[in-house]
């Protein structure tokens, strides 16, 4: 056997199934076409991330499996039987990355789902319930600003404003880049869903940790019980007034930089407050910038951008953080002389997962003999906007070393095959 060869499996023994073999081969071969200066770039709707596609697309046909895209250009697979049916549960993720990040965020959940589809062609399996499997576009937040492009505009959630976002490299909006591709943005702008919610039983996805608990347990997966929302503000500009560094007292100072500095410290002590309470609240100040043609050493600023971004599986907290958002940026405004302007706010809600399938996942990690465990998400997936849409969803989290959004990466295959065992184990049951 050739082990090149993604669509032919390699045996330990006549009977087994080596899903490890085909999951290397497919991370291998998508880093060397998406390699960036460090790590991978697969840019939402850009031709890296189709190319990806049609390398799944190809595996997937030579494997025996079904291969369609949807209305909003996402592939979609499956079982032969599997075809054309309806109240399947959907399996998948995301297979574009950010600038320079690690190859198996996002990647890794189309892989697993795609390996249960492979092993259950060799072994010959019949689930109770279709299967089938998504690898979806635009997910990343970092090109245009909106996250979960593909899974919002499948169900009808994505707004004007997301869709007049200009891409981080040549401007033009996202509505510009979907188009090219083919997508059907009549229906997108409209905010029809792409996707029958009717069509959909439930949805899982699978996503390498992007914390570092699985590796202080030493535990190869966990089952994700709820997903944290999040508020974003991608540019927040305050304006001031330039001015020499050495010749302007404080008194008659318009600094920019130092309100900037003064609104994340009383946001900070605000965050620090709501954690002594027991409530789930993250914030992130991710991108901070004076003008670079301006700039300099000796000179009082007269403006600096920065973003914002909260996150919390308490909706209440979120609205919590809005208001005093504003509240803090009118005072700093007032105390400071400055002005702050934000840009439209990008929202999603905080989602539980769906209670039977957390405790179905938890069953079928025991019968593959791992110990159930079960965490909370930090970051936000596709996951939340199915979640919110009404439609019965659930997560697995696999083992990653150093963290996520960065070339360091470190998922081991086992575990990932650890992770792609329990969704296996549960889609053979999931009849109900």
């Amino acid at each position: 056997m050739n082990v090149g060869d993604v669509t032919s499996p390699q045996k330990k023994h006549a009977s087994e199934f080596d899903g490890a073999t085909i999951a290397a081969k497919l991370f291998d071969d998508i880093a060397s076409f998406s390699a960036d200066d460090a790590g991978v770039s697969r840019p939402a709707y850009s031709e890296i991330e189709t190319k990806t596609l049609k390398y799944l697309e190809k595996f997937a046909l030579k494997l025996g499996l079904v291969v369609e895209y949807d209305a909003g250009q996402n592939a979609v697979f499956c079982l032969p039987e599997d075809a054309g049916t309806t109240g399947y549960i959907l399996v998948g993720s995301h297979v574009d990355s950010v600038p320079n990040g690690g190859n198996f965020d996002g990647l890794a959940g189309v892989v697993a789902g795609l390996i249960c589809l492979a092993r259950a062609k060799f072994e010959g399996t019949n689930f109770p319930r279709p299967v089938k499997v998504i690898a979806m576009r635009g997910e990343e937040s970092a090109w245009f600003g909106p996250c979960y492009i593909a899974s919002k505009a499948l169900l009808g959630k994505l707004g004007e404003d997301e869709l007049n976002a200009p891409h981080k490299g040549d401007g033009k909006g996202l509505f510009v880049h979907m188009d090219a591709i083919g997508v059907d943005m009549e229906r997108v702008a409209k905010r029809i869903p792409l996707l029958d919610t009717k069509d959909v039983h439930s949805y899982i996805e699978l996503h390498i940790e992007q914390g570092p608990l699985l590796v202080e347990k030493n535990m190869p997966a966990a089952v994700v019980s709820g997903i944290r929302g999040n508020i974003r503000y991608k540019n927040i500009r305050c304006s001031g007034e330039a001015g020499h560094s050495g010749a302007v007292p404080r008194a008659y100072r318009k600094d920019p930089v130092l309100a900037m500095a003064d609104l994340l410290f009383r946001l900070d002590e605000s965050w620090l407050t709501i954690l002594q309470k027991g409530q789930d609240l993250v914030l992130t100040c991710g991108m901070v910038a004076t003008d670079p043609q301006k700039h300099a050493l000796t000179r009082i600023p007269d403006l600096v951008d920065f973003s914002i971004d909260f996150r919390s599986q308490s909706a209440k907290a979120l609205g919590e953080m809005r208001e005093l958002l504003n509240r803090e940026i009118r005072t700093v405004a007032t105390e400071r002389n400055v002005q702050f302007n934000l840009d439209p706010e990008m929202h999603t809600a905080p989602a539980l997962c769906d209670a039977g399938m957390v405790d179905g996942l938890s069953a079928a990690m025991a019968r593959v003999n791992l110990e159930p465990f079960t965490m909370p998400s930090g970051g936000g997936y596709d996951a939340a906007v199915f979640a919110n849409a009404g439609i019965p969803s659930a997560m697995i989290f696999v083992r990653n070393r150093n963290g996520s959004h960065n070339p360091d990466e470190a998922m081991e295959i086992s575990d990932l095959i650890a992770g792609s065992d329990i969704i296996y184990e549960y889609l053979k049951g999931a009849a109900t």
